[in-house]
């Protein structure tokens, strides 16, 4: 499956098939938590929310695919990726993008 977002695919034709998402909704586990607020003390990249970011937006992005794969896309154009917070320690990434089929 290409992901791209961009809405064309150099050299291809696309026939749109229409929007695709996937999302899920990750929560901070409070051992994690507390070491994590104890880095914020002497500062720089708090490592384990950032790969728990990384793997919800894999999740997100897998789940997107398969959506898209359920159609018989291609590709994915346009994707792009957007998080909010649910509630008090969790947030929701979301991907989503235009499924599409090349033409002949």
């Amino acid at each position: 499956m290409i992901l791209v977002n961009t809405e064309t695919i150099p050299g291809k034709k696309l026939e749109v098939l229409g929007l695709v998402r996937g999302s899920t909704i990750q929560s901070k586990n409070i051992g994690r938590d507390i070491t994590q607020s104890l880095k914020t003390l002497v500062g720089g990249e708090l490592k384990a929310y950032t790969d728990m970011m990384n793997q919800a937006r894999n999740l997100a992005t897998s789940r997107m695919i398969d959506e898209a794969a359920a159609l018989s896309a291609d590709a994915i154009v346009n994707v792009r990726y957007v998080s909010a917070a649910i509630m008090a320690g969790a947030a929701e990434i979301m991907a989503y993008g235009t499924a599409v089929k090349f033409c002949e």
